[in-house]
């Protein structure tokens, strides 16, 4: 099991009153959101290393199934779905194609 992600201290954005709050709320969260996205990318190295079949990195079903899950928990979370989507189908292109690099690269 993973330790939780830490959160470097920040005012809330409601309190915030000053830009070098505003900034320093977002830098903060941007330092979790990088370790996140690291763990993520060290998820999609264990399916390159999982998966048969080169033909089976890209899947259709999959990526539309993390969509429709995403898009559930952004509204649980109060998150725009006009950022959530575009984000994740992004970042899902992206880590396909890692993963596709990393599938190469093991069995070269």
């Amino acid at each position: 099991m993973t330790a939780p992600i830490a959160i470097d201290p920040r005012t809330r954005p409601e309190d915030c009153t000053d830009m070098r709050q505003v900034r320093e709320g977002v830098d903060a969260l941007d330092r979790a959101l990088v370790t996140l996205l690291a763990e993520r990318q060290r998820y999609m190295e264990a399916a390159a290393r999982i998966k048969p079949s080169r033909d089976v990195v890209h899947d259709d079903w999959r990526i539309e199934d993390v969509v429709a899950k995403v898009l559930a928990a952004s509204e649980a979370a109060g998150l725009s779905p006009a950022i959530a989507e575009p984000v994740w189908r992004k970042l899902i292109t992206q880590c396909i194609a890692h993963e596709f690099g990393v599938w190469d690269r093991t069995r070269a």
